[in-house]
């Protein structure tokens, strides 16, 4: 449903600790290598206090470089401007085509947009509490929230799909979507369409409304008609 993406693409993945479960990596990293390689893998913290103690294996079964950051004075972040002065000098450095910050802290807003002022992918990682802002000055926001099993498994999907065929916000937007990428006779392409969600709406995906695929979401609002062809899945209003 994403964006044709250049999987040879070199990130730079930037985790605020502070901000981020342990239990996210794994799923992280996987979401990650969708978008290219991640050749810098860094996390920043202050690793001297017992809050962060729990990182320690997963940074270690996932190469991540443990990056020291001292709370030099109450109530400043001293992480965050860590974690903004690497990413700045990655960029400066010119090797790197994108980054991914994981973080739900707003401070970031400013430099995820400087990053694609300079022409950089800018994926964000962070839980549904992440404010507003942060989300929009990204390329692609994807919540961390999707990593984790969903309660219930496939015995939820009938409520889930239930309460998607109420939601007129979401319907207006799939709507809005098949529209603008159809072809004279109404059909449009998946892709297509997936891709006109993400610049729509950077954290437009369909796990968060409980489906794997966009295919399996557009169904259950029972408003399209999908249609499996040769080069993809095609879909259109329903008549």
């Amino acid at each position: 449903m994403a964006a044709k993406t250049d999987t040879n693409a070199k990130l730079a993945v930037l985790i605020d600790a502070d901000n981020a479960r342990p239990q996210i990596v794994a799923g992280l990293i996987q979401e990650v290598a969708q978008f290219g390689v991640a050749t810098v893998r860094r996390i920043y913290g202050n690793w001297t206090t017992p809050q962060l103690g729990g990182w320690k294996d997963v940074l270690l079964d996932h190469a991540i470089q443990p990056i020291q950051q001292f709370a030099y004075t109450t109530g400043k972040n001293a992480t965050d401007s860590a974690m903004i002065i690497d990413a700045m000098d990655l960029l400066y450095a010119g090797h790197l085509d994108g980054f991914c910050i994981v973080s739900s802290d707003s401070d970031f807003t400013r430099l995820a947009n400087r990053l694609r002022e300079s022409g950089k992918r800018v994926y964000g990682f962070g839980e549904k509490k992440t404010p507003r802002p942060f989300v929009a000055a990204c390329d692609r926001f994807i919540y961390t929230e999707v990593f984790a099993p969903a309660p219930g498994g496939a015995a939820a999907k009938p409520a889930v799909a239930k309460q998607i065929e109420g939601d007129a916000e979401l319907a207006r937007l799939l709507k809005s979507a098949i529209d603008a990428v159809s072809e004279d006779d109404g059909w449009a392409h998946l892709g297509s369409v997936g891709s006109w969600l993400t610049k729509q709406s950077p954290d437009f995906d369909s796990r968060n409304h409980g489906f794997g695929k966009l295919s399996e979401l557009l169904k259950a609002t029972r408003l399209f008609t999908i249609e499996k062809r040769e080069g993809g899945i095609w879909a259109r209003a329903a008549s």
